[in-house]
């Protein structure tokens, strides 16, 4: 069996012919419900978030564990940790509160 790979850098040129034919079919909408100013009000949360480095210690047996799948560990540390963040009820917000400093380092 022969396969075939494509690159995402170089994309098959289209024939005229099915230019044409792409050209010429309309996309159907109707099946999108229209969006109001509601929608567009919530939807300013960036996906995925920014990320922070940071060193943790965990137990030899605890990592070996989540290494057992190979790589993406850390991936899997995150998303462990952000099932058990949604599975607790929601919090007052902080939004008052000074903001993080990452850097704990003190300059002389």
């Amino acid at each position: 069996m022969k396969r075939y790979r494509l690159d995402p850098k170089k994309p098959r040129q289209l024939t005229s012919a099915e230019a044409r034919r792409l050209n010429a079919t309309p996309i159907d909408y109707s099946d999108i419900p229209p969006l109001g100013d509601e929608f567009f009000t919530k939807a300013t949360e960036a996906w995925p978030p920014a990320k922070c480095q940071l060193t943790i210690r965990l137990d030899a047996d605890v990592l070996n564990w989540l290494k057992t799948n190979g790589r993406g560990y850390q991936t899997r540390i995150n998303r462990i940790l952000r099932a058990a963040m949604e599975s607790q009820p929601k919090r007052r917000s902080r939004s008052t509160a000074a903001p993080l400093n990452n850097d704990t380092r003190t300059r002389a």
